[in-house]
């Protein structure tokens, strides 16, 4: 496989894929730190700078038409951390782009590039509804799409006249980093037999598609001693465990978990505080 990358940034796509034996056919990244980073670790891949030049670029046949296109346009315009303009901003505008560069991938492809995209969670909330707009573009529709409630939900799927879409809100916490990053991934094709929803949820959450559940059982919980106390009866043949009041580490004591000392094989109450 090999993938065009936009807003490439210092390139994760690459780092991602490159193990996979996924290269690179070029970048577009205009910010300078970054075309640096490019350029020292990636010597033998153009970077063609500016992305609304590519679409034309790629239609004249002066660049390839890779198996991927990828990237994360500009977020700033649709963080709820920014000013929001959304649409009106350049940078929001640039998701536009994004689409025009995915069309002209098909133009020139016998078999329909795979589109791969990522954004805040913002973006799913404009009062321009711009990812309805996105999803248009992507899906072949002449008017923008319209989410079912105020606001477009954290995961689903379009079929459209052009492409197959799927989308879905993941948080990086939960994929090795440890920060809470939260981002939207589209994963779209006109690629017969391509299921974006296949790549984004997993089977087990779908519908007649359940996970066995587990039997219930009766068991009471063993005592702690039964395991921490194992450690303590090879030292001195006492086995020992406490369990630590809440008061003692700062909690208000109506708020639960009082005891005025460790309790000996027993642990505080728990509550929803």
């Amino acid at each position: 496989m090999k993938f065009g990358s936009v807003c490439s940034g210092i390139e994760a796509a690459s780092v991602a894929w490159n193990p996979l034996g996924w290269e690179a056919a070029w970048f577009s990244e205009i910010e300078p730190f970054p075309s640096q980073v490019l350029a020292h670790h990636y010597l033998g891949v153009v970077n063609l700078g500016d992305m609304t030049k590519l679409p034309e670029m790629i239609l004249n046949g002066e660049i390839e038409a890779p198996d991927i296109l990828c990237g994360g346009t500009p977020c700033q315009a649709f963080s709820v951390a920014g000013n929001r303009q959304s649409l009106d901003d350049a940078r929001g505008n640039l998701t536009l782009t994004f689409c025009e560069i995915a069309n002209a991938l098909d133009t020139r492809r016998d078999i329909p590039a795979i589109i791969f995209w990522e954004n805040v969670p913002g973006v799913l909330s404009t009062k321009d509804n711009a990812f309805g707009c996105f999803l248009a573009e992507l899906a072949g529709e002449d008017m923008p799409l319209q989410p079912s409630g105020k606001r477009w939900t954290n995961a689903g799927v379009v079929l459209g006249s052009k492409r197959a879409i799927a989308w879905r809100v993941l948080d990086a916490q939960y994929f090795g980093l440890a920060q809470r990053r939260k981002r939207v991934f589209v994963v779209a094709s006109a690629r017969e037999g391509f299921d974006p929803a296949k790549i984004l949820f997993e089977s087990e959450g779908l519908r007649r598609d359940t996970a066995p559940s587990r039997k219930p059982r009766k068991d009471i919980t063993s005592p702690i001693t039964e395991c921490v106390g194992k450690i303590d009866k090879e030292i001195n043949d006492q086995p020992q465990s406490y369990g630590i009041p809440g008061n003692w580490i700062g909690r208000k004591p109506e708020n639960g978990g009082n005891a005025v000392e460790p309790m000996h094989d027993i642990a505080p109450c728990l509550t929803k505080t």
